[in-house]
C-alpha cells in the first residue's frame, strides 16, 4: 500500500501557477488538434494535479473542494480547455472512489491514473452471468483521449424487472472513439463520442446510479473520509467552477497586457485608457470577477464543511450548491463579455487570447448541468415549495 505526505491547498495552488506558462504556450496548438498537448498531459501529471481526488492509500492528496477551485482557477488562467479538462477528470476519479475497494486497487494501479465520464444514460446494458453487456455511446467525453478508464451510464434492462440506471467502469480502450469534437469553443478538451459494442463489464465494476444519487456508496475504506461521504452534485459542482473563474482571470490579465497604447479608434482618445467608458468596464468586470468568487467559495466551503462534519443535506442546500455555480458561470461569463467588447476590432485575430477565452466561457455556460437559468429555476422551485424536477440534486 502506497502513501503519500498531505500536500497543502498552497502547495497544489503554487505548483498549478508554475504550470501557466507552459499550459499557455500550448493552447493554440490544443485547439488547433482539439486534444491537450501531451506536453501539458506530463506537466499537470508531475504537479500531482491527478491524484488531487485519490486516496491517500495509492499516494493520492485528497485534496478538499475548496483547494479543487484554487487549482483550476490558476489553471483556467493559462487555457481553459486544459482546466476544463482536469477538473472533469477530478469528477470521475471521486466517483471511482464510490466503487468497492478492489475495484479502487486495479483503477489505482496506473500511476496518475485518468478517469473520464458522463452522467449521460445514453446506451444500454444487459444483464448475463457475472456482470453486464453494454451496447451504446456517449458524447461530450472530455480528455477521452488522454484516460485510461471511463465512468460510464445506461439504462439496465432485464425481463424481471423495471429499467435502472447503472453506473460502470471500464477500461478506456475497451471503448471506440469517434473524433467529432468540431465545435466553437473549449476545442482543446478533446470532448469525443466513446462507444461500447457488446461490452461485458463485471459485476463489482458495475454499481446503481439511484444509490449512488442517495449517498449509498460501496467503499468501505472510504467511507470514513469526509472528502468521499458528499453528495455526487455537489461534488460535481464544486469541482467545475474554478475554470470559469481562471477563465474570466485570463481574460482580464489579456485585456490589460493589451491596454497600453491601445487607441479608441474613430475617436480623439489617444489612450483607451483614458476614457472613462473604459473605466466603468473595467471596474464592472471586476466586480463581477469578485462575485462570482463569492459564489465558488461558498459552494466549496458548504461541500467541505458538510462532509467533515458528517451532515445531513437539506433539500435546499443540495440546490443552492447548484445555484452557485449557475452563478459562477453567469458572472464569469459576463465578466469576459465585457473585456471581450472592450478589446476592439483587433481582438478577433485568432494569436489574440481574449477571443478563445470567451468562446471557452460560452461553451463551459452552455453544458447542461452548469447553465445558469436551469440551476436559478431550480433553486427557485425548492426556494418555491416545490420536488425537484431532476433526480441531480
Amino acid at each position: 500500500m502506497l502513501t503519500t505526505d498531505v500536500t497543502t491547498r498552497e502547495e497544489l495552488v503554487r505548483r498549478a501557477s508554475e504550470l501557466v506558462p507552459t499550459l499557455r504556450k500550448n493552447a493554440a496548438w490544443s485547439e488547433e488538434n482539439r486534444r491537450i498537448h501531451d506536453e501539458s498531459i506530463e506537466a499537470l501529471a508531475d504537479a500531482g494535479i491527478f491524484k488531487m481526488r485519490v486516496p491517500a492509500r495509492y499516494g493520492g492528496y485528497e485534496s478538499d473542494t475548496r483547494t479543487l477551485v484554487e487549482v483550476a482557477a490558476q489553471l483556467g488562467r493559462a487555457d481553459g480547455s486544459t482546466a476544463w479538462t482536469a477538473s472533469v477528470y477530478w469528477i470521475p476519479t471521486w466517483m471511482t472512489c464510490l466503487f468497492p475497494d478492489e475495484v479502487q486497487d486495479e483503477v489505482f494501479s496506473t500511476p496518475d491514473v485518468r478517469v473520464c465520464g458522463t452522467l449521460s444514460p445514453t446506451a444500454m446494458a444487459a444483464p448475463v452471468s457475472g456482470g453486464v453487456v453494454v451496447n451504446g455511446k456517449w458524447g461530450f467525453v472530455s480528455g477521452a483521449w488522454h484516460a485510461h478508464w471511463q465512468e460510464i451510464v445506461a439504462i439496465q434492462v432485464s425481463p424481471e424487472g423495471e429499467p435502472m440506471p447503472i453506473m460502470a467502469l471500464v477500461p478506456r480502450s475497451e471503448l471506440e472513439i469517434i473524433d467529432d469534437w468540431h465545435t466553437s469553443g473549449l476545442r482543446g478538451t478533446g470532448s469525443v463520442t466513446t462507444v461500447a459494442q457488446d461490452l461485458f463489464i463485471p459485476a463489482e465494476r458495475v454499481l446503481p446510479l439511484p444509490a449512488i444519487l442517495t449517498e449509498q456508496y460501496a467503499s468501505k475504506l472510504n467511507a470514513a473520509s469526509p472528502i468521499y461521504r458528499a453528495p455526487l452534485l455537489p461534488v460535481a459542482s464544486a469541482s467545475s467552477v474554478g475554470t470559469v473563474l481562471g477563465l474570466a482571470n485570463a481574460a482580464r490579465e489579456a485585456f490589460f497586457e493589451r491596454l497600453p497604447g491601445r487607441k479608441i479608434t474613430y475617436t480623439n482618445y489617444e489612450s483607451q485608457s483614458e476614457a472613462p467608458l473604459t473605466h466603468l468596464q473595467v471596474a464592472d468586470a471586476t466586480m463581477k470577477i469578485d462575485e462570482a468568487r463569492f459564489h465558488a467559495e461558498r459552494l466549496a466551503a458548504t461541500v467541505d464543511t458538510k462532509g467533515e462534519r458528517g451532515e445531513p443535506w437539506t433539500l435546499e442546500e443540495r440546490a443552492r450548491v447548484r445555484a452557485d455555480m449557475g452563478a459562477v458561470c453567469r458572472l464569469g461569463k459576463e465578466a469576459v463579455d465585457i473585456f471581450a467588447l472592450a478589446s476592439g476590432g483587433s481582438s478577433i485575430y485568432t494569436d489574440v487570447p481574449i477571443q478563445r477565452i470567451a468562446r471557452d466561457v460560452q461553451s463551459v455556460n452552455l453544458h447542461a448541468l452548469m447553465h445558469p437559468n436551469t440551476n436559478a429555476e431550480l433553486y427557485g422551485r425548492i426556494l418555491c415549495g416545490l420536488e425537484p424536477n431532476t433526480f441531480y440534486i
